[in-house]
């Protein structure tokens, strides 16, 4: 009985004529339509009845979603190439976010960071409102608004405006590179979203080709069970004639 070619030990690729074991084999067959239509594109001679290799098929794919990616958007942006790479070369994109957190910051950052924070926490509301009691009654009570800065406070309002005019710019730097942040990770869930939903595409391809080399597994194993049972009867209708 002649045993099936998918039982060899390898097996000779149609598109780069290189020997692949058989557990790599993947045939036109399995493939979606639009996947072959796109490596018929290439190699006019692929047909269903040829057969690649699953590496090929995978960096075939990656090749077809950066085709898709630039035909709906017309010129693919950083991003969507970033995604590509990291799909081409399984790496993580939270490694990407990682990298960027890591960024040192300048001194004149960290001052904003700083003034920012303090600015807009209750101890420098509790602390200056202290501060200006304080300036207040010394000057009205304890040097009867004859001292440094008597009513109406001009000294202090000057300080007031100083310290306004300073602290307004700090805080929007600060703000400014805040926002920053927020827009890169953005375009970071961004890139995480579209990587989700091309690895369920491609994971979706990789079932549909499980699922009808499984089938042609089991057609294979009923097929050699039905000539097993046909050599049984055949075994018993000449032992049954004798």
């Amino acid at each position: 009985m002649k045993k099936s070619s998918h039982y060899d030990n390898d097996f000779i690729s149609d598109l780069s004529q290189d020997s692949f074991s058989t557990s790599q084999k993947v045939t036109g067959q399995s493939i979606s339509e639009s996947l072959l239509r796109f490596i018929q594109v290439e190699h006019p001679n692929f047909t269903e009845n040829s057969c690649l290799s699953i590496s090929e098929l995978s960096a075939l794919r990656v090749e077809f979603i950066a085709l898709k990616l630039k035909s709906q958007l017309d010129e693919m942006s950083s991003m969507e190439k970033l995604v590509i790479d990291t799909i081409s070369n399984g790496d993580e994109i939270s490694n990407i976010a990682l990298s960027q957190d890591n960024t040192p910051l300048s001194r004149g950052q960290k001052m904003a960071d700083h003034v920012a924070s303090f600015g807009g926490s209750w101890t420098f509301i509790i602390s200056f409102g202290f501060f200006l009691f304080i300036w207040i009654l010394l000057n009205t009570a304890f040097l009867l608004n004859k001292g440094f800065d008597p009513y109406p406070f001009i000294l202090l309002n000057l300080i007031l405006s100083c310290i306004a005019a300073l602290q307004a710019p700090i805080i929007m730097m600060s703000q400014n590179r805040q926002e920053e942040k927020d827009r890169e990770r953005s375009k970071l869930d961004y890139m995480i979203n579209l990587k989700s939903e091309l690895e369920i595409r491609t994971l979706h391809e990789k079932l549909d080709h499980l699922i009808i080399h499984q089938q042609r597994d089991l057609f294979e194993i009923q097929e050699i069970q039905i000539e097993m049972m046909k050599d049984i009867t055949l075994s018993i209708n000449s032992i049954n004639k004798r």
